[in-house]
């Protein structure tokens, strides 16, 4: 099997399992001290991961926020901020979002095929576009990651790429904080998607964390045979 990167999947959800609310507008689910943590968390990591629809939909800076951890990444020889990679299968990327203006590292696109001419056209100038198969596959784009030299990957969703990920098998971890409060609407965006998942009834994910973070609570699952941190 090909090498791949360490991979954490991080992600705050309601109490009914949302990632955000029916509307366009941001849905908070996490508060100022979990963002600190998951800052932390980002700087230990050579590249972040969020989906295409994401990019649209929140438009994050997916910058390590903390003037000490940046410092502490340029001393260590690292960009200030870990590659920030994303993944579409019809390019509708707009190359003035904050995911390729905001900071100086790399930024990596992963595309679909058919979609590769259209994607470099658009945002060649602002980030390296890599064919990703068709339609994208997780574990090619996992294993060119690696060869790019990216050893730890925080994957920050949304719900579709979590769903790869978690359905292809390929996550060592799950960071999962839920907020008190429920969306209510069939019509938000939910954690992930229909699946065939590794952990079921007749194999349940192994919890090795929970931690409350003022409102809000983390829950750290092993998800590998990799996994690091206590047993």
């Amino acid at each position: 099997m090909a090498e791949r990167p360490y991979t954490i999947l991080s992600c705050s959800v309601s109490l009914d399992g949302y990632l955000g609310g029916a509307t366009p507008e941001r849905l908070v689910l996490s508060n100022e001290a979990d963002l600190h943590r998951v800052d932390h968390v980002r700087a230990g990591c050579d590249a972040i991961m969020v989906g295409a629809a994401t990019v649209r939909a929140d438009n994050p800076r997916l910058l390590v926020r903390d003037p000490r951890l940046r410092l502490q990444r340029r001393s260590l020889g690292l960009e200030e901020t870990p590659t920030k990679v994303t993944v579409t299968e019809h390019a509708r990327l707009d190359a003035c979002s904050n995911f390729f203006a905001a900071g100086d590292g790399e930024k990596i696109v992963y595309c679909a095929s058919r979609s590769v001419p259209a994607a470099r056209r658009r945002l060649a100038a602002v980030a390296t576009v890599v064919d990703g198969g068709e339609p994208v596959e997780v574990p090619r784009l996992t294993e060119d990651l690696y060869a790019r030299g990216v050893r730890r990957l925080m994957v920050e969703g949304g719900g579709r790429v979590h769903t790869q990920f978690l359905t292809t098998g390929i996550a060592d971890e799950l960071h999962l904080v839920v907020a008190p409060f429920f969306v209510g609407s069939s019509h938000a965006r939910r954690f992930v998607g229909d699946g065939d998942f590794p952990w079921n009834p007749a194999h349940r994910a192994r919890l090795v964390e929970t931690c409350q973070i003022g409102d809000v609570v983390l829950l750290r699952y092993a998800l590998s045979a990799r996994f690091e941190g206590p047993s």
